[in-house]
């Protein structure tokens, strides 16, 4: 018979290693490539202004987030908040959309590992096998990404903490290339490159800011795990926010140091920008070169953690009857989800072979689900300050007063307005290859929205109906 124990997830996470989930998620691989553009469209300090206002949003959301995660921390973050406020229905929306979100950039990460693997080993692409809307697609590049697929979901599955320590140590060498940006900024870099200081008014300060839900997703993978991270639920709501501030701070450094580097149209035409950028302050091209392990490194953990983050809401889907169950067994060994691990890891190891081109596309097909998500996360937390004031809360944001409501409302209406910027006509219009995929997902969720039961009132309980009324069905 399989023991209580056996069905549950390990405690295996520090403070550290929890901090180094969230803030590494958010530091993926757009700091590298994108800062050329966001210097083109902005400015430097209309670009830096962007990140400040698009991370003030997310930290908005992500009060959100501290509070109704040191309330409930449960496996499944966003699942276990939306059930309990507004039904299984809206709780399956929420998770399918956010669920979403990860797996789009678990996509792009392992797309875009060989294609920065190849600056560093040109040559490397053999073997050709097809051409992806100009891209052509060797069959050795898309084997690194596949056996960087391999590897993290090997590592996912032997348990959280082998994941965690591989996330803690890739994110500190991540810190030791900010520490020498910011040395090289100022002992290399010129202050007249800088200029122009703003440029492309507003539409170029929104160019940066609809960058925000893909620079910023991966604070909400510490709920997905915070089942498994072995500290006080006050404290670990506490570490999303802190999170978001450090990873505002680190794009903001990213700006300012590069921009000092090379003029703004030099920046703008250069394929890597911050790696030539960093090249050019130590005027060297192996300091270039680890810029770009430090690229490497940014995929690495964004791709570790949402791939975590993936896996616990798909294993809490599974869970409470909303997947099918053979999504939440556990390792026997490991206790991991290994199954829905195994599931996201196959979608990576597939996506290199549909070319770089890819990137653009995935990203933009995931940003407006991660918007629904938090969207969705917000009401929930402001339905709860009203439906049950006398919740538990570790952590309540504005102590017994109204400002936490005020920050709920905010969240509401600031990620309302992100989710128009998309919408055609707007700043943020997206092509048709992201709708397609967009569309995509969503069609696979209505496949399984209709294992949902109907009729279910929220609740603290409500997870409890959910899989009495599934058993009933079987």
């Amino acid at each position: 018979m399989t023991s209580t124990a056996d069905r549950t997830l390990a405690k295996s996470l520090g403070n550290i290693d929890a901090l180094a989930l969230g803030f590494g998620a958010m530091i993926g691989f757009g700091w590298v490539v994108l800062t050329g553009g966001w210097l083109e469209s902005a400015g430097t300090l209309g670009a830096a202004a962007a990140m400040v206002v698009g991370g003030g949003i997310m930290a908005v959301v992500g009060l959100t987030y501290a509070e109704l995660t040191g309330a409930m921390p449960k496996a499944g973050g966003e699942h276990n908040f939306i059930l309990r406020a507004l039904g299984p229905r809206p709780s399956f929306i929420g998770s399918w959309a956010i669920t979403g979100g990860y797996v789009t950039i678990v996509a792009f990460e392992a797309v875009a590992f060989p294609r920065t693997v190849e600056y560093i080993f040109p040559g490397m692409s053999l073997i050709p096998l097809w051409t992806v809307a100009g891209f052509e697609v060797n069959l050795t590049w898309a084997l690194v990404g596949v056996a960087a697929a391999i590897a993290l979901t090997w590592i996912n599955i032997r348990g959280v903490k082998q994941a965690g320590v591989v996330q803690t140590f890739t994110v500190l060498f991540l810190m030791v290339i900010g520490l020498l940006l910011i040395f090289g900024s100022f002992t290399g870099g010129e202050a007249q490159n800088m200029e122009p200081l703003f440029g492309g008014g507003m539409a170029g300060f929104f160019a940066v800011l609809v960058a925000i839900p893909f620079l910023f997703i991966g604070f909400d993978v510490i709920p997905q795990a915070a089942e498994e991270i072995n500290m006080s639920a006050r404290k670990i709501g506490k570490l999303v926010v802190i999170s978001v501030g450090m990873a505002t701070v680190w794009y903001v450094m990213v700006i300012l140091t590069t921009s000092t580097a090379m003029p703004a149209a030099s920046l703008a035409t250069a394929d890597i920008a911050t790696a030539d950028a960093f090249g050019a302050l130590f005027n060297s091209d192996l300091m270039a070169k680890i810029m770009i392990a430090g690229g490497i490194a940014g995929i690495l953990t964004s791709w570790n953690s949402l791939l975590l983050g993936a896996s616990r809401l798909v294993y809490s889907l599974a869970r409470s009857g909303m997947l099918p169950a053979w999504f939440g067994e556990l390792h026997p060994k490991y206790r991991t989800p290994h199954r829905a691990l195994l599931a996201i890891g196959v979608v990576s190891m597939i996506a290199p072979f549909f070319g770089a081109q890819m990137l653009g596309w995935l990203v933009d097909s995931g940003a407006p689900s991660i918007i629904v998500a938090y969207f969705l996360v917000s009401v929930t937390f402001l339905v709860l300050r009203r439906r049950e004031p006398g919740m538990d809360r570790p952590l309540r944001i504005g102590g017994s007063g109204r400002i936490g409501e005020v920050a709920g409302w905010a969240s509401v209406v600031l990620t309302a307005a992100l989710f128009s910027l998309y919408m055609p006509g707007m700043p943020a219009s997206l092509s048709w290859e992201p709708w397609i995929i967009f569309a995509a997902w969503w069609v696979l969720g209505a496949v399984f929205f209709v294992r949902v039961p109907a009729g279910i009132a929220p609740g603290v309980d409500a997870e409890e109906k959910v899989l009495a009324a599934v058993r009933s069905r079987r």
